[in-house]
């Protein structure tokens, strides 16, 4: 499978593959209460499909805009077992150099030294490290995410959206995350000051995940 890639076909009649993850039985404690047992039939491997999802970023401009944009090359690892959330792995690798933001001057500005510098550091991973049940179809996911070979711990609240079967026959799981990070603790320090006072950029970013997942493994 091409590393990084854009969609995902849906005419193929056998299932997508992906890389195994490695297995762990961490202990269960939910937080939120039981998991729903009905979620149980979602246990197995999942990749994002890409045309479907989308894993994007927002932040506060010159105080007064909001700037929106994503990333729209990566790959993808995910394990969700239904009946022990715990046991629930995920693994994001994104490519810097496809960061979106509608503006190419400034997309040309993000993938530069001053931000995410592509051509030194053409990678993101998120790894999770930690997935607990936090509420009624809530999980609270804790990872390491890295930036400019920079790792830092991040906690990401992942909402389950509901599980259906699409015409190609292919089982599909829907997710919506987020998370606010502060940029600075990646080394993400540029910023330029306004003669208003304040900054051009804020230090926070809010990460945004809307998941079309695509399991790759037969049921158990």
């Amino acid at each position: 499978m091409n590393l990084f890639t854009r969609a995902a076909s849906l005419r193929r009649p056998a299932p997508p593959t992906a890389p195994q993850l490695p297995h762990e039985s961490p202990a269960f404690t939910p937080v939120g209460g039981l998991p729903d047992p009905a979620l149980a039939a979602l246990t197995g491997e999942w990749m994002i499909d890409p045309a479907h999802s989308r894993i994007g970023f927002s932040v506060r401009h010159a105080l007064v805009t909001t700037v929106r944009g994503a990333f729209t090359e990566y790959e993808s690892r995910l394990f969700f077992d239904g009946r022990n959330p715990a046991r629930s792995r995920a693994e994001i690798t994104l490519s810097t150099a496809s960061v979106d933001t509608g503006v190419e001057q400034r997309d040309a500005h993000l993938v530069g030294r001053d931000f995410l510098d592509a051509r030194a550091y053409p990678r993101m991973r998120f790894t999770s490290t930690a997935v607990r049940l936090a509420g009624n179809d809530v999980y609270r996911m804790t990872g390491d995410l890295t930036i400019r070979n920079r790792t830092r711990p991040v906690d990401l609240d992942l909402t389950y959206i509901g599980h259906v079967t699409d015409p190609f026959g292919y089982e599909r799981a829907g997710f919506d995350g987020t998370t606010t990070i502060n940029r600075s603790e990646w080394g993400l320090t540029y910023n330029q000051r306004l003669a208003e006072g304040g900054a051009m950029v804020s230090e926070k970013v809010r990460l945004q995940f809307d998941i079309a997942a695509i399991r790759t493994t037969p049921a158990d």
